[in-house]
């Protein structure tokens, strides 16, 4: 008597019909074997926890906490019970052929998607531990996983079905090669990605951490994830904008990386000065700005130049526009440039300028370009409105007035 044929003989000796017996004799190896698998399955799975476990705590490294933390010994565990099953399904159909190929394709199928739960979890393990390491942490890993994935996924799919459709694996490969133009088509935006992200990192375009700024995409903050599709950029109001990664090869974008590693982060802004209040010093307005401590030095030595230079070419100075001349906004322009260079937290070392730009319909643009030493966000803000504040309240010392568009006050006038 044949074990897979016990319950078959004795419910046959009972005087059961020969279906009858059949169909119980095939549901009773079933769940025999079903509770077999189970049990063989935990009893393995636990067997590979305790071990990593073990060997997780002896080790000095902390990548086998990561293959725990992402389920890669549970997930090896299954392979065993999962080999038991396709030993007992033809003892279990011994007299349905064709439900033991519906099993056994069905098996076959899930010890695929087995294999990737376990390709996946690995990976995943591997794209923790290398964030771990300082010179990869910022590097874009999750594209390269995700490119290792899509193809594993797209090999497990096409087995799938070579097994359903019982096609050899090599034959299925072919036909599928010969529509391989709308598979190019249907994955366009993750080879565009792949291409992308290979770019991004051979030429240390954006790291993760980057502040960097795209204005098409409204984007202005911090990378804090490059995957295979997207990259998301947690903006300084905390919302977060997802972009293409290929957007950073097809479209401009300004990284700050350079600011941050410098030694300092950069002032440039302007005021615009009315045209009709800029004028010539004369000597007893020259005499008021000497008490301005921070150019009384320059004044005199300026004015000693000056008038040297007109006596020694007779210049006729009954006119103002005869010879050289100071004038309030050049000395207004000193007074900036020498204000900044005192400033404590503007950086001796780097750029420090006030420069005179092109005159506009909206007056003459005085602009202060420095670098701050304090390149924090908060801290440069306070900087530069602070500097700006004292500029702006100096204005009228030097008989001079800031353009301002008219006011209804103005009209009211």
């Amino acid at each position: 008597m044949k074990l897979e044929h016990f319950v078959y003989d004795y419910l046959i000796s009972v005087g059961q019909s020969i279906n009858t017996a059949r169909y119980l004799n095939m549901l009773a190896l079933g769940l025999a074997v079903l509770l077999l698998v189970f049990v063989v399955d935990f009893i393995i799975r636990k067997i590979l926890l305790n071990l990593f476990n073990k060997f997780a705590e002896k080790s000095k490294t902390n990548f086998d906490d990561i293959l725990v933390k992402n389920k890669v010994p549970r997930n090896i565990a299954h392979i065993i019970p999962l080999i038991v099953a396709l030993e007992l399904v033809p003892a279990v159909f011994i007299d349905f052929q064709s439900f033991e190929n519906i099993v056994e394709t069905g098996l076959q199928v899930f010890g695929i998607i087995l294999t990737l739960w376990i390709v996946r979890s690995i990976l995943n393990s591997l794209k923790d531990y290398f964030k771990t390491l300082p010179r990869l942490k910022d590097k874009p890993i999750d594209s390269y996983i995700q490119v290792f994935m899509i193809f594993a996924w797209v090999l497990g799919i096409l087995s799938a079905f070579a097994i359903i459709t019982g096609t050899p694996f090599l034959k299925f490969i072919t036909t599928v090669g010969a529509a391989s133009a709308i598979i190019i088509l249907m994955f366009k935006d993750t080879i565009l990605g792949f291409v992308a992200s290979i770019q991004v990192s051979i030429n240390d375009m954006v790291h993760i951490g980057d502040w960097i700024t795209i204005e098409k995409y409204g984007a202005d903050g911090d990378v804090i994830e490059i995957n295979l599709s997207t990259v998301k950029v947690q903006n300084f109001d905390k919302t977060i904008t997802t972009i293409p990664t290929y957007a950073l090869i097809s479209d401009s974008f300004k990284n700050w990386r350079g600011m941050e590693n410098s030694e300092g982060r950069r002032i440039k802004r302007s005021l615009n000065i009315s045209l009709d209040s800029i004028k010539y010093l004369s000597a007893n307005e020259i005499g008021e700005l000497k008490k301005i401590n921070i150019i009384t030095t320059y004044l005199e030595t300026r004015e000693e130049d000056i008038n040297t230079y007109n006596s020694d070419k007779n210049i006729n100075k009954d006119l103002p526009l005869n010879g050289r001349n100071l004038t309030n906004i050049g000395v207004f322009r000193k007074y900036i440039e020498t204000y900044v260079e005192q400033h404590p937290a503007v950086n001796k070392d780097m750029m420090i300028m006030a420069r005179q730009l092109a005159p506009s319909t909206q007056g003459i643009p005085l602009e202060i370009y420095a670098f701050s030493s304090d390149k924090r966000w908060q801290n440069y803000e306070y900087i530069m409105s602070d500097i700006f504040d004292h500029i702006i309240a100096a204005v009228p010392y030097f008989d001079l007035k800031i353009y301002e568009l008219p006011k209804s006050a103005d009209f009211s006038n």
